[in-house]
């Protein structure tokens, strides 16, 4: 008799990620409102109208960009492993984009205010969590998408390359948290502990993101939710090993 369990995980399946893009999406929506609201809008003036960019663009591009390319293999468990290796390359290079146009508009802002660089605890997070994106994303191309390294060393690097992704959103969520506070005790602190809507909006921004990382890492650690061996592309792949590492195809 078959177990139901796996069966009941997999028809929860869709609606965990409908409610991940859901929750990542308001707090994209909601960083915009509360730098487009209370924070004067964005600009690309020096001024802190563009400080304003870098929240935004930490939020869409390391936090919601970064899982969802993650979450891809999960998405597209059927099908070719070719294209969702090249989606899960594109959307993470778009993630890297965005992201580096947030760091250049805080550095900008902080050289025309004349303010200090890399001083808090939040500017080394999201410094060493976007240099070790970098080298992820970069590693991913040669191993993977365009792979330079043997098939055995391919092997070997896959369960770290999973685990590296999955940590560096954890160290994206945890980066924007530290961000989010300090930028409140910067410029409400007088009032925060009054209950004020900014203050408001700023803890439910966290919290969704608490909620996007907690779902995204049951998404990609259930067994079930795994994308499926493809006995085609395990031939293929046995083929390709074989060209390249001498040898000749055998047939099982």
């Amino acid at each position: 008799m078959d177990d139901p369990a796996p069966c009941s995980a997999r028809s929860a399946f869709p609606w965990l990620v409908g409610a991940s893009q859901v929750v990542g999406l308001a707090a994209v929506v909601l960083t915009g409102v509360w730098m487009g609201h209370f924070r004067g809008g964005f600009a690309w003036d020096g001024s802190g109208r563009e400080f304003n960019l870098h929240p935004l663009c930490m939020v869409l591009g390391l936090v919601f960009l970064q899982g969802d390319a993650i979450l891809v293999y999960r998405v597209f468990r059927n099908e070719s492993k070719r294209n969702v290796k090249l989606l899960h390359g594109i959307i993470h290079l778009l993630a890297l984009i965005i992201s580096i146009i947030g760091f250049v508009a805080v550095f900008d802002n902080h050289k025309a205010a004349k303010i200090p660089d890399m001083y808090s605890l939040h500017g080394w997070c999201g410094m060493a969590t976007l240099v070790l994106f970098c080298v992820q994303w970069v590693m991913g191309l040669l191993f993977f998408l365009f792979p330079i390294a043997s098939s055995w060393l391919r092997a070997s690097y896959l369960p770290v390359h999973g685990f590296c992704g999955l940590g560096l959103l954890v160290l994206a969520i945890g980066s924007s948290l530290l961000g989010i506070t300090e930028k409140l005790l910067f410029n409400i602190m007088s009032t925060y502990s009054l209950f004020t809507p900014e203050g408001v909006l700023a803890n439910v921004l966290g919290v969704l993101l608490l909620c996007f990382g907690v779902l995204l890492a049951y998404l990609t650690t259930r067994e079930e939710y795994r994308r499926p061996p493809n006995p085609e592309e395990e031939s293929l792949s046995v083929h390709f090993k074989t060209l390249t590492e001498g040898g000749s195809p055998t047939t099982p």
